[in-house]
């Protein structure tokens, strides 16, 4: 199996993507091809000693940056390390794309290059994450500020198929992010939304899901549209981060709090794993024809590995395939979805 990886995108670009990269080939059995600026690839590589076994590159002279327009990034950089590798994707080099580059402009060259399964015409961004009770799939997490109810139904679909087959969870519960858990609460969206993911045999719909409720994990995919789903991802990041740095002065306040540190030492070391993002890799852009990755654009070695590991079950899961037979039990035109 190969996995196209972005080479040039994401914060710490190239030498953590590289890393994670090589770090995969040993780790994962996979092979990966690498877009970007060849000279600066195997620069970086002899710097910080990154072994190149099992990673082929193909040459892309230029890269998108975070801050440029997306769909004009993708319509004026056709020689950019994201637009070459969602190519190489199409045109079969590959079996999946993963990239921390700019989100807007993977959704966008994704949809137009790759393009998607019959039944959507933009795709979501998902994105695992830590909660109380089991980790949950929240989606959409910003590729589609403005849905329609149809939207919300096949994102329920998307997000159902994905967590039984690639986080092996059975009979995933889908809920709708919502202000009460009343059918009439919210906007006439939601309200209309809900009333279709009611009737949807195609998952297990639990109805609504209050804001409060969504970190506990008491649903395994939570539905919504990319602008409630990008603030809800955000704030749960600067929660986490705010908890923890309140949990360090609390613990080296005096001798007595850093004796109780080292009682529940293992304890806290086990919490940290468990909310730790870099575990899941990546967001999945769901409803595309081939896996698409999205990796944070922070992302260390460990997270890109992980990405590539998403990538890999995907494409192991035949994802898209088993996704397609789904939506098209909806009925659902493609211009709906």
């Amino acid at each position: 199996m190969k996995i196209i990886i972005d080479a040039m995108g994401g914060d710490n670009a190239p030498a953590a993507i590289l890393q994670g990269a090589a770090n995969a080939v040993s780790e994962l059995g996979v092979q990966i091809l690498a877009v970007g600026d060849q000279k600066t690839i195997y620069a970086c590589a002899a710097e910080h000693g990154i072994s190149m076994e099992g990673i082929e590159v193909l040459h892309a002279s230029e890269s998108i940056e975070m801050c440029e327009e997306p769909a004009k990034a993708v319509r004026t950089k056709k020689d950019s390390s994201l637009v070459v590798g969602l190519r190489a994707l199409a045109e079969g080099k590959g079996d999946a794309f993963v990239s921390a580059g700019s989100t807007g402009a993977l959704h966008v060259g994704a949809s137009l290059i790759v393009r998607t399964v019959k039944g959507v015409k933009r795709p979501a961004l998902a994105s695992i994450i830590p909660g109380g009770e089991k980790p949950y799939l929240l989606m959409d997490c910003g590729a589609n500020v403005e849905c329609r109810p149809q939207m919300l139904n096949a994102f329920g679909v998307m997000g159902s198929v994905y967590m039984q087959q690639v986080m092996q969870v059975q009979q995933p519960k889908v809920a709708l992010v919502n202000n009460g858990a009343e059918e009439s609460k919210g906007t006439p969206l939601y309200r209309e939304a809900h009333q279709l993911m009611k009737a949807n045999p195609s998952i297990l719909f639990a109805g609504n899901i209050e804001p409060r409720d969504v970190p506990t994990g008491a649903a395994d995919v939570v539905v919504c549209d990319g602008f409630t789903g990008n603030v809800i991802l955000k704030l749960t990041e600067g929660l986490a981060k705010t908890l923890v740095g309140q949990l360090r002065p609390i613990f080296t306040r005096n001798l007595l709090s850093k004796l109780a540190f080292l009682a529940i030492k293992d304890g806290m070391k086990e919490f940290k794993q468990k909310m730790d993002a870099d575990e899941y890799g990546g967001a999945p852009l769901l409803g595309t024809a081939k896996p698409v990755i999205k990796a944070h654009g922070s992302s260390n070695a460990k997270a890109v590995k992980n990405a590539i590991r998403q990538a890999k079950r995907c494409v192991e899961m035949d994802l898209s395939r088993i996704m397609q037979e789904n939506l098209a039990a909806l009925n659902t035109p493609e211009s709906e979805a």
